[in-house]
């Protein structure tokens, strides 16, 4: 008697059972959220260590001696610079050394194997650059920019030539000068590599000097070739 009534709740209950199942299937499913992974915070300072090669062009003047000329001595020395990323391509180096050079005279008697003196150079470079970024670990770049040479603890040679003459008093004046850059990193991991960086500055100092002689000035054209190879830090 009671079947009547139960019937319909059990058809009820089926129905409910089977086409919950359908239509839970029909809904999308919900979008799963996973975190961005962790990009590298980008570090602008670079730091390099090289050994410098400072290769000079030995051509040079005494004014008041006719077909005279002057002979600078080439060096090897530590180099450090600092680099900032304006962004991954675009950046400012600056290189910082000192180096000690001996100059000679050589073309007419009078200056032929004449020891004009020696002096050390501070010549701080800063050139903007462009870096290639799309060789992979291999990262060319080009640069310019202006070099500023001082000359400091000067000395005269104060030794006779063959012609008798004597340099008593000899000074390098302070010059500024162009200059041109092209070298490469090549990057070991993320943070050192190898580095090797030519530059070239037009670099020709006023000189004045004392001799037995008289009075003598003259210029002196550098122009080095400044050839680097060593080590890179990128922070």
């Amino acid at each position: 008697m009671m079947l009547h009534k139960i019937a319909p709740a059990l058809v009820a209950a089926f129905v409910g059972y089977t086409i919950a199942p359908a239509i839970a299937a029909d809904m999308p499913a919900k979008p799963v959220y996973k975190a961005a992974p962790m990009a590298d915070a980008f570090n602008p300072w670079m730091i390099r260590l090289r050994a410098l090669g400072v290769v000079t062009r030995n051509s040079g003047v005494v004014d008041q001696v006719a077909g005279s000329g002057l002979s600078t001595s080439d060096t090897v020395v530590p180099e450090l610079d600092i680099t900032y990323f304006f962004t991954k391509n675009i950046a400012a180096e600056l290189i910082l050394g000192v180096t000690k050079h001996h100059v000679t005279g050589t073309g007419a008697a009078a200056t032929n194997n004449l020891d004009v003196g020696k002096a050390w150079l501070l010549p701080p470079t800063l050139t903007l650059q462009y870096h290639f970024t799309n060789f992979g670990a291999f990262k060319p770049y080009i640069g310019a920019g202006v070099n500023y040479t001082m000359f400091f603890s000067q000395t005269a040679g104060n030794t006779a030539n063959g012609a008798g003459v004597i340099i008593t008093r000899s000074h390098l004046h302070n010059s500024w000068s162009p200059a041109l850059q092209i070298g490469f990193d090549y990057m070991i991991d993320k943070h050192w590599g190898i580095n090797v960086d030519v530059k070239k500055l037009w670099l020709r100092p006023n000189w004045d000097g004392d001799s037995n002689v008289g009075a003598l000035t003259g210029k002196v054209n550098l122009d080095p070739w400044l050839i680097g190879a060593g080590v890179t830090y990128k922070f």
